[in-house]
C-alpha cells in the first residue's frame, strides 16, 4: 500500500515548475547537497549550523523533520499531492524509483533538493474530496504525511482518483454509512431539509436567516459567516434534495449565481453531486464564488457538528449517534 504525502510549492508559486520538471522540491539548506546525509542527527547538526537564529527546539525539530521526511520518508511508489496556485485544484503523482538529487535553478524554481515524480495529466478539484480530507491538506507545513494523520484520508484519496485496489475495507463501510444517512435526509420534506441546513450552518458559525419560499430565486438562507472574528463573509445559500447518484448541472449553479450580489458569495448544498461543468461554473472568474457541498460532504459536516444541532432536530432525524458520528 503506497503512502500519501503533500509537498507544497510555496503557495503554488512553483507548481508549474514541479509539473514541467517532473519533480517535487524543498528549499532548506540550499547551499548543501544532501545526498551524503544519512540520518536525522546529521540533518539537525547541519540545520543548526546554518540557522543560528533558530533557538527554539520546537521550531528546529519541525523544520528538520520536514527535511527528513522529504529525504527518507517519501519512498518510490508513494503518491504526492501539491496544491495549484489556484488552490481550487490539487495535482498528484507517483514518486519515481530514482534517488534524491541536487538540482539547478534554470527553470526558475529556487528549491534545489528534489525527488522525481510522474505527475498525472489531470488535476483534481479540491471540492471533489471529503470535508475531513480538505481540512487535512490545509496544514501549514511544507512537507507532511497525510497517511499518518489518518489512514482513512489516504483511502479516500485513492477512491477519488479511481485507484480502487488501494481503497480499504473501512472506506467501503464509510461509503455505505453515508448512503444510509443520505437516505434519511431524502425522507425530510423541503422545509425540514432547509431548516436542517440552516441549523448546520449556524453550528459552523453562520448567522443565518431561513428565507426559502416561492420566488426566492433559489436562495434558501442568507446571512454572515463569522470565522472566529477573523473574517466575515456574506453568503447566500441554496439547499436542495436530489436523489443520490444524480448530478447537478452548470445551469442550476448559474441560476443561483444570478441572485448573489457582486463581491459576495454563495453556497450550494445538496444530497447529490455536481457535474464537472457545475464545479467550473461555481468558481468561474468574474462572478460571485459559490461553494459546493455534495451529499458525502454534507454527511461529513453533520458528523462533525452533530452535537451542536438542536435536540429536537436530531430527534426528528432519528439517527443513532454511532451512525452519524461513527
Amino acid at each position: 500500500m503506497p503512502e500519501l504525502f503533500c509537498v507544497r510549492a510555496n503557495n503554488g508559486q512553483y507548481t508549474e515548475q514541479f509539473l514541467n520538471g517532473r519533480y517535487v522540491a524543498i528549499g532548506w539548506l540550499a547551499k548543501n547537497d544532501l545526498s551524503k546525509v544519512k540520518s536525522y542527527d546529521e540533518l539537525k547538526a547541519l540545520y543548526v549550523k546554518y540557522h543560528l537564529d533558530d533557538t527554539s527546539e520546537l521550531v528546529i525539530g519541525q523544520q528538520v523533520g520536514q527535511i527528513e521526511r522529504f529525504l527518507f520518508g517519501i519512498k518510490p511508489g508513494d503518491y504526492v499531492i501539491t496544491p495549484a496556485k489556484d488552490t481550487d485544484f490539487i495535482h498528484y503523482g507517483v514518486v519515481r524509483d530514482e534517488p534524491y538529487y541536487y538540482g539547478g535553478t534554470e527553470d526558475g524554481c529556487p528549491f534545489l533538493h528534489r525527488r522525481k515524480v510522474d505527475w498525472h495529466k489531470n488535476s483534481i478539484r479540491r471540492a471533489e474530496f471529503s470535508v475531513p480530507f480538505q481540512n487535512t491538506i490545509r496544514s501549514s507545513l511544507t512537507v507532511y504525511s497525510i497517511s499518518r494523520k489518518n489512514v482513512s484520508h489516504k483511502s479516500h484519496f485513492f477512491e477519488v482518483i479511481g485507484k480502487k485496489e488501494f481503497v480499504s475495507k473501512e472506506q467501503h463501510i464509510e461509503v455505505e454509512t453515508h448512503k444510509v444517512v443520505l437516505k434519511r435526509l431524502l425522507e425530510l420534506n423541503a422545509d425540514e431539509f432547509e431548516l436542517l441546513v440552516t441549523e448546520l450552518l449556524t453550528a459552523i458559525g453562520f448567522e443565518a436567516e431561513h428565507t426559502g419560499k416561492v420566488g426566492d430565486g433559489g436562495v434558501d438562507a442568507k446571512g454572515e459567516l463569522n470565522i472566529d472574528n477573523i473574517a466575515k463573509i456574506k453568503i447566500y445559500v441554496q439547499a436542495k434534495r436530489y436523489q443520490v447518484g444524480s448530478k447537478i448541472d452548470a445551469r442550476t449553479v448559474k441560476a443561483l449565481r444570478q441572485n448573489i450580489p457582486r463581491d459576495e458569495q454563495g453556497v450550494f448544498i445538496t444530497t447529490a453531486d455536481f457535474q464537472g461543468s457545475a464545479l467550473e461554473a461555481a468558481s468561474e472568474n468574474g462572478f460571485p464564488r459559490i461553494g459546493t457541498i455534495n451529499g458525502t460532504q454534507l454527511v461529513d459536516l453533520l458528523t462533525k457538528h452533530w452535537d451542536d444541532l438542536p435536540q429536537d432536530l436530531r430527534d426528528n432525524l432519528g439517527l443513532k449517534k454511532g451512525l452519524i458520528a461513527g
